[in-house]
């Protein structure tokens, strides 16, 4: 977008979009379009109750009703959370954050955190992937820190939630407000999976505390001997909704991912039949899909990229003491907790890190 164009207010991009989510897949109320009388009460009470303290933006019907979702409708708990993430977005910048921040090592990065985004779902949901397997934390940290790959994430939460799912609602005629993940465990070691739980724990927290209900289906692949039993044991400790929406599977997993996504969206090396040339910036970086297409970009404009504009040269040390980590995105559901899962829901693995 260059200086002179005017840039959309939050209203203008609202007004575009459609006003209703397709009909939930277990019937569930709470959503845009299938509420009832009692959660439209309490959504009006909570809009009440942030604009009596002064809160302004970010009061629509979509935004409020994933925050009361995420607190089971509780009223006070669902504007405590909402109060919360405001005060982080405030001290953190989240506002101008797709202006301030360019993740100019994202190139180099991709080479040893494979973690994109391409095309969609058969439910019109941006599709993200994340080969956590593939990780190289030593070089990772050659090239990054820990702290610029949280302001990544956060970056593509913003560049998600604005961009990626306003392009995909215009597409889909619904309202799209999650992503389908894939978290590839193909190669992965237990020293990495180690080395990577920093990093896991502090995407998850931002992922579960500031960017509720984003979640719409998460697949595990390549997962080692094991994984299934321990979600078993974490399932009694989740919401049904949540453990309808997670798919721990081996290394036969085609058949069931090609049930969520189209073969010509799939990337061939998962199955599908979907390639990108080098020359469109390949698998890592070409970054297909609605909010590439002229036809669904609306008065927000097409989807900025991480890596444009200039940024201070991002500190090339080695931190072998803090490791890496993998986005929130898919991650955050991979390792649920019995305390998070009473009061929060697993995050939603749409923009993690990319």
């Amino acid at each position: 977008m260059t200086s002179a164009q005017k840039i959309a207010t939050d209203e203008e991009i609202l007004a575009s979009l459609p006003k209703v989510v397709a009909p939930p897949a277990l019937k569930q109320t709470g959503y845009l379009g299938f509420l009832t009388d009692s959660e439209k009460s309490s959504l009006e009470q909570l809009r009440m109750l942030l604009e009596a303290e002064g809160f302004t933006k970010r009061l629509d019907d979509a935004t409020l009703l994933r925050f009361l979702r995420a607190r089971k409708f509780d009223i006070m708990k669902a504007k405590t959370m909402f109060q919360e993430c405001e005060e982080w977005r405030k001290t953190y910048g989240t506002d101008t954050i797709l202006e301030d921040f360019h993740y100019t090592e994202k190139k180099d990065v991709a080479k040893f955190y494979p973690q994109y985004y391409h095309k969609t779902d058969k439910d019109g949901r941006p599709v993200y992937i994340e080969e956590l397997g593939a990780v190289n934390i030593p070089k990772m940290y050659e090239i990054t820190t820990q702290e610029r790959m949280l302001k990544n994430l956060v970056w593509e939460y913003e560049s998600f939630s604005k961009y990626r799912l306003a392009a995909c609602s215009r597409k889909a005629g619904v309202l799209v407000e999650t992503s389908c993940s894939i978290l590839d465990l193909k190669g992965i070691s237990i020293s990495a999976a180690t080395q990577v739980l920093s990093y896991v724990r502090e995407a998850s927290y931002i992922g579960q505390n500031y960017y509720p209900e984003r979640m719409g289906k998460f697949y595990l692949i390549n997962a080692p001997f094991g994984f299934s039993t321990a979600f078993r044991l974490f399932k009694p400790f989740l919401d049904p909704v949540t453990v309808s929406k997670i798919f721990i599977l081996g290394s036969y997993y085609q058949k069931d991912l090609l049930k969520q996504i189209p073969a010509e969206n799939l990337p061939v090396k998962f199955g599908g039949k979907s390639e990108v040339s080098e020359a469109e910036g390949g698998l890592l970086l070409s970054d297909v899909g609605p909010w590439r297409e002229a036809q669904y970009i609306g008065p927000e404009g097409e989807a900025p990229k991480s890596t444009a504009g200039s940024d201070a040269e991002p500190e090339k040390k080695p931190n072998n003491d803090v490791p890496v980590t993998a986005p929130a995105t898919a991650t955050t559901a991979a390792a649920p907790t019995p305390a998070s899962a009473a009061d929060k829901k697993a995050a939603a693995p749409a923009p993690a890190g990319i």
